[in-house]
């Protein structure tokens, strides 16, 4: 049994998923890396064979017909034999020293027999030419190196929330909570973290900034023109997260506190979409969006809707949308996302 499992789905990779792989295999034995071809039509399982080759005892080669990353992700954790699974995207890497601290927490957990559900580290935006690096950190809102749980958690500030990057979660429970993504879907990345969410009762986190976050190159997924071209898909996976959060019943208030800020923070982004695409029928859909919420779940409609972020994103009228938009640039330019 290997202490932890990385997943590394692969569509046409061959530019980059080297760096990736090579970042990952510093864990030695103590990790598998499951390189999942995704239905490449490049080089990418040829190199996923050539590690598998390599290193027989660490790396694997799944391939698969084209399911997306969504598909790619669940094809990882039902192959994964790691205690704890983390998703690495190809394009994306791992610094050295935060894995070895990493590494010698999970292990140092594993040997004193402690459940941890989910770990937590930093992540770095690598934004290709910005000389500044945003690292998005927590130590704000949740204790440092300490096992903790939701009563523990305190608010995130507007517009952070945990991404798959800094997450870290053990296997079983993603099996345990019935985890499975929408095939040939983007986005699905948000629903990978919110899901769990609920059945995890003990966390740690380290202030330690882990994973790279690789974004400027033109075909990304979070490239803003291609998330208005796939502006379907987005509000696909918003409506999941609504359904989701809608039909649960939370004992936690600091839990359910989270989820709505997290959705509130999906809200956020679905409707920027739709206000800087600017077309009828996007601007048609956002309002839409909102109604659903609204026919989902009420009171959560009530508690989104009426908080700043809901506020920001429907002022009235085209100087509303002017005003929206302006922030959302200045956001941009400040954090360096894509």
């Amino acid at each position: 049994m290997k202490l932890l499992s990385f997943v590394v789905p692969c569509y046409n990779s061959q530019e980059y998923m080297r760096h990736c792989i090579d970042t990952l295999l510093a864990g030695g034995e103590k990790v598998e890396i499951l390189i999942v071809n995704d239905g490449s039509s490049d080089h990418t399982a040829d190199i996923a064979n050539e590690y598998e080759k390599k290193y027989p005892s660490i790396c694997r080669a799944i391939h698969q017909e084209n399911k997306g990353h969504g598909g790619a992700v669940n094809t990882g954790i039902a192959n994964a034999s790691g205690i704890y699974l983390k998703v690495v995207d190809s394009d994306d890497w791992v610094n050295r020293a935060a894995y070895d601290k990493i590494m010698e927490t999970l292990s140092d957990f594993y040997d004193k027999g402690t459940v941890l559900d989910m770990l937590l580290a930093n992540y770095v935006y690598e934004k290709q030419g910005a000389k500044h690096k945003t690292v998005i950190h927590y130590r704000h809102a949740i204790p440092k190196e300490k096992i903790f749980r939701w009563s523990d958690v305190k608010r995130f500030p507007i517009g952070q929330y945990i991404l798959m990057h800094s997450v870290i979660y053990r296997t079983a429970l993603l099996r345990e909570c019935g985890l499975k993504l929408p095939e040939h879907t983007f986005y699905v990345d948000n629903i990978y973290v919110f899901k769990p969410l609920p059945y995890v009762k003990t966390m740690y986190y380290l202030d330690v900034n882990f994973y790279r976050y690789f974004i400027g190159r033109d075909d990304q997924s979070v490239n803003e023109a291609n998330m208005i071209k796939r502006i379907d898909q987005q509000f696909y996976v918003t409506k999941v997260m609504i359904d989701y959060l809608a039909g649960f019943q939370l004992d936690s208030k600091p839990l359910a506190r989270y989820m709505r800020h997290y959705l509130s923070i999906i809200m956020c982004i679905s409707s920027i979409i739709a206000l800087k695409s600017g077309k009828k029928e996007h601007l048609k859909m956002k309002k839409e969006l909102w109604r659903y919420l609204y026919d989902q779940d009420k009171q959560l409609y009530r508690k989104i809707r009426h908080s700043i972020v809901g506020f920001a994103v429907n002022l009235p009228g085209y100087g509303g949308r002017k005003t929206t938009i302006g922030i959302y640039k200045a956001d941009r330019k400040f954090i360096g996302f894509n």
